[in-house]
């Protein structure tokens, strides 16, 4: 098994292609083992190798991120005999029924706002989210209150010295051409 590696915008994080899918439909970020627990054996598995503190599982890929005082160099070997181990074995990579919490807000918007976070979706599912799914990472759609969109940045986007810029130059900027009732986007944790 041949695993592709890629450097992301993000210095703390790099993104794993084993070639075939992880995840269907959609992604899942972990921070630390204890979320992983019963929901994927593989994010769990590659949090046993010390110095790994987050694991995102795309569609296709896997992006780690690594403590301050790791380095890649050390690192990337024992992630990828970790990872070939894993994926050559018949082990599943989510538990099966796993339980994946739904990120987003779940409220009643008016049929004008209802309008306007069906566009948002949109433009992030169509626009956005492909972008950043080859950096390695996932933007995820929250809420929408008062001319404000809140949104979560996930894998090598969390916490990437770029991520600010991405989303006020990049993002916050194309809602707004598209969607004039858009005052601010923000990131929330």
């Amino acid at each position: 098994m041949f695993i592709q590696t890629e450097q992301t915008p993000n210095p703390s994080t790099l993104k794993f292609i084993p070639g075939h899918t992880i995840i269907k439909g959609g992604t899942v970020n972990f921070s630390k083992a204890e979320d992983a627990i019963d929901i994927s054996n593989l994010a769990v598995a590659l949090f046993t190798i010390e110095g790994i503190t987050g694991v995102f599982l795309g569609g296709e890929f896997i992006t780690l991120t690594k403590a301050s005082d790791a380095d890649w160099v050390d690192l990337k070997p024992k992630v990828l005999g970790e990872m070939i181990d894993y994926l050559s074995s018949d082990k599943s990579i989510m538990v099966e029924n796993a339980n994946l919490k739904d990120t987003e807000v779940q409220k009643t918007f008016t049929t004008d706002e209802q309008s306007i976070v069906d566009q948002i979706k949109e433009l992030l599912d169509s626009r956005v989210r492909p972008a950043v799914a080859q950096d390695g990472g996932d933007i995820i759609f929250h809420d929408y209150d008062e001319g404000i969109v809140y949104l979560s940045m996930l894998g090598a986007c969390e916490g990437c010295p770029s991520s600010t810029a991405t989303l006020k130059i990049g993002i916050e900027n194309m809602l707004k051409y598209y969607i004039p009732e858009i005052i601010e986007v923000r990131a929330i944790n």
